[in-house]
């Protein structure tokens, strides 16, 4: 019997299967995806060149690449090997280690692009204009008052250790800390948008390494929101810059007024006759 014939767009559908099955089976899967659309993002909210945009997205999509090709590996050598084989073990660890250059080749043009000399003074020039010193009052005060109330909150409910574990996550306490910091200061929507989404990363990531379940990062991430907008209300100056009242003109004594008094009084002692014997 004659193979059944293929559609054309039938290796598309194959393909599209390939992803999804890393996507759902692999968490450095999805963590590669979450960080393509996170430096797409970055980049056009940086406003990159076209160039330097091209590079970055083809070194993410590198990793990505890479990581499909070592799942695939894996699975094949699991395959063949039915028990433990140095050899297959050789495989496998040569193929994470592609990943692993990946990678590190991704980090290492993401620092060339993101952090140039134009970037940076860009952002230093945008960090010295809007940042100001209430923001980092806020930030210590929000900091040591959240990690009291972890620390406490801990020891009460005898859970977990002062620094692991425990009734309450401190990391996704403070990321969402840091990041309400930036929705309450910041005017740009994406920034905002993309802190947020930096907070519910290391919040997922707690809970992928099997430290805290949904519900702790879920009381971290509510305990940080409520505590910053208390702060926020409570030193309401962070919000408004100081007011500055112009003077009123009657009051300014310009520089001409205040050379004619004395060209005056000079002019009437001599208009008097004043003379000398």
């Amino acid at each position: 019997m004659p193979p059944a014939r293929r559609h054309a767009l039938s290796g598309f559908k194959y393909a599209q299967e390939g992803i999804l099955h890393c996507f759902r089976t692999q968490m450095h899967m999805r963590f590669h995806f979450i960080m393509l659309v996170f430096v797409l993002l970055a980049g056009l909210a940086m406003k990159l060149e076209a160039r330097d945009m091209l590079s970055i997205t083809f070194a993410t999509t590198l990793v990505i690449v890479m990581e499909m090709v070592n799942t695939a590996i894996e699975k094949l050598v699991d395959l063949i090997a039915d028990s433990y084989n140095p050899v297959a073990k050789l495989v496998k660890d040569v193929s994470a280690a592609a990943v692993l250059l990946a990678a590190l080749n991704a980090v290492f043009a993401g620092v060339l692009i993101f952090f140039s000399a134009g970037h940076m003074s860009e952002v230093q020039e945008t960090i010295a204009s809007k940042l100001s010193s209430e923001v980092m009052r806020v930030v210590i005060v929000g900091l040591v008052l959240l990690t009291l109330v972890v620390i406490i909150s801990k020891l009460l409910s005898k859970t977990g250790t002062p620094w692991h574990g425990g009734i309450i996550s401190g990391h996704s306490a403070i990321g969402f800390l840091l990041a309400m910091t930036i929705f309450f200061t910041t005017t740009n929507t994406l920034i905002a948008f993309l802190a947020i989404l930096l907070a519910i990363l290391v919040a997922q990531s707690r809970v992928e390494a099997g430290v805290h379940s949904i519900r702790e990062v879920i009381f971290g991430a509510m305990l940080a929101i409520l505590l910053t907008a208390l702060v926020y209300r409570v030193m309401p100056s962070i919000q408004t810059k100081p007011k500055v009242v112009p003077l009123k003109t009657s009051r300014i004594m310009s520089r001409e007024n205040l050379l004619a008094s004395p060209r005056r009084a000079f002019a009437s002692v001599y208009e008097g006759g004043c003379s000398f014997a």
